[in-house]
């Protein structure tokens, strides 16, 4: 595939429509909520909040399935949130899909390898029992830092290749060729170069926590995986869409606000550590800076 927007893209066309319910998570990675509704489908979150690390709430969860409910999208490494499904609730999740066999699953593990030590990546795949209705969205762009290649891959039950494959024909054609043999160059080649930037974001990410946290205003969990924090800004007094403009036009500092990930995003900010530590320094003391001489209230003019 030419990215990971397709797999999105063909999966929730082909169970969304008019009378379906599609559950995703919100805050969420913006084409889930925009495709769903689309498609005529009814989007209906499931909320992520940092008063529980970002963990999916199992009995929300069950509560959401009824009998219209014909997709579940599930991500994990997160974006934007940095939170990571257990092995234990992710075996209460499939415990649920179990019971609901009517339901198609789409894994997003776009950031499965993008994870930090104390965590563990769990994959749907390594559950026999819903392979038949289990599609898994993956890829280059964050493993090998490859985001302009665009190219990512997609495994389908087999009753669903074949609609997958006259979707792909009648929107993209193929994936270019040169950008295919990059890709295999990537996973044949030496891997410890992942293992590097793991190690390079894990300590970016636990030194962007532990700043935010001592900024006036801002309360930032611990990134598990991909290269985000999510922090909460509902203590400065200003909207996520506020703080996300003041900070770009009067700072220099770019960000995105939460309400840009679905509704249940306001409050939140999303920040990015895939950048050099110096200029997550420079970022963090341009804020201080600021607030020496102001309060978060002044933003707002």
């Amino acid at each position: 595939m030419p990215g990971g927007k397709v797999t999105m893209w063909h999966a929730i066309l082909m169970f969304g429509g008019k009378n379906k319910e599609i559950i995703y998570p919100n805050p969420g990675f913006p084409i889930y909520e925009s495709v769903i509704n689309y498609t005529g489908a009814k989007a209906v979150p499931m909320i992520l909040e940092d008063k529980t690390d970002f963990n999916v709430d199992i009995e929300n969860l069950k509560s959401l399935i009824n009998k219209n409910t014909s997709l579940i999208i599930l991500n994990s490494p997160s974006n934007p949130t940095g939170g990571l499904i257990s092995k234990i609730d992710m075996d209460k999740i499939v415990e649920i899909l179990d019971e609901n066999p009517h339901v198609k699953i789409l894994s997003d593990e776009i950031y499965s390898r993008i994870v930090y030590k104390g965590n563990e990546f769990t994959s749907l795949l390594s559950y026999p029992e819903i392979r038949d209705r289990l599609i898994v969205l993956d890829g280059w762009s964050k493993t090998y830092a490859m985001t302009g290649w665009r190219i990512g891959y997609s495994v389908w039950p087999t009753k669903y290749v074949k609609m997958s494959e006259r979707l792909n024909i009648n929107s993209f054609s193929c994936t270019n060729t040169a950008t295919q043999y990059a890709a295999i160059a990537a996973i044949q080649g030496p891997q410890d170069c992942v293992d590097d930037m793991n190690q390079i974001f894990e300590r970016r990410g636990e030194m962007i926590s532990k700043e935010l946290n001592s900024i006036d205003g801002f309360s930032c969990n611990s990134s598990k995986g991909a290269f985000y924090v999510l922090p909460s800004i509902k203590k400065t007094g200003l909207t996520s869409d506020q703080l996300q403009d003041f900070l770009l036009y009067q700072l220099g500092i770019t960000t995105v606000s939460g309400k840009s990930f679905g509704e249940f995003g306001e409050g939140y900010l999303r920040i990015s550590y895939a950048n050099s530590e110096e200029n997550i320094k420079e970022a963090i003391s341009r804020i201080r800076n600021f607030l020496e001489d102001n309060k978060w209230e002044n933003a707002k003019n």
